[in-house]
């Protein structure tokens, strides 16, 4: 079990017309105590329910009668693209395995599945996506990803960086890693280095 203290992670949605694989779903992961979870059997429940509050991560089965997965996958990652979605499936194929990842899922569990490989799954995507983390922490994480990806763009080196703005190595270093916000005139160093306006590096960052 995550040790969340009492801190919610994600907010979870799960679609699929199996009753008891849903109850099975829910009484998991509201025993994780990481997870805001919702369950529903049809589509249309489902997105009404996206509508009213979207999810963090959907858990999706792809076998629902007349209503197949992959049409619900195309049509929800339309109207929300970039939404953590999570294939299941009691009838795995490699063919159905590439046909989802080309829709942009985040991964994809066959039944049966362990307790174990779910938990690890939803850590991976808690993980990948930034969720349960504050406002500041996903800035700082994305700002240092933007800056490392600059400096990788010029080859250069910590070292060459810290010369041009200078700022320490170890401050670029914990700036980079998202260890450390940098401070405005550290942020106007590193701008002014790489002959961007700091609207530009803002804007990269999708925050």
């Amino acid at each position: 079990m995550l040790d969340t203290t009492a801190q919610t992670l994600a907010n979870i949605a799960v679609l699929d017309d199996d009753l008891d694989f849903r109850t099975y779903l829910e009484d998991f992961l509201k025993d994780e105590r990481a997870y805001t979870v919702r369950t529903f059997g049809n589509a249309a429940e489902f997105f009404v329910g996206c509508e009213e509050r979207l999810p963090d991560i959907v858990l999706l089965d792809m076998k629902m009668g007349d209503v197949t997965g992959d049409k619900v996958l195309e049509q929800l990652l339309t109207r929300w693209p970039g939404l953590c979605v999570i294939v299941i499936t009691g009838y795995p194929s490699l063919e159905d395995m590439r046909a989802t990842f080309k829709l942009k899922v985040f991964d994809y569990l066959s039944k049966p599945f362990s307790l174990a490989q779910l938990r690890q799954v939803l850590k991976n995507a808690i993980e990948a996506f930034g969720l349960g983390q504050t406002a500041q922490d996903r800035l700082r994480q994305r700002l240092g990803h933007a800056i490392k990806l600059m400096r990788v763009a010029r080859d250069w080196s910590l070292k060459e960086l810290a010369a041009e703005t200078k700022l320490s190595v170890s401050q670029i270093s914990a700036i980079e890693r998202g260890t450390n916000l940098p401070s405005i005139e550290s942020f106007l160093a590193i701008c002014r280095a790489f002959d961007k306006k700091p609207s530009e590096v803002l804007g990269s960052i999708d925050f």
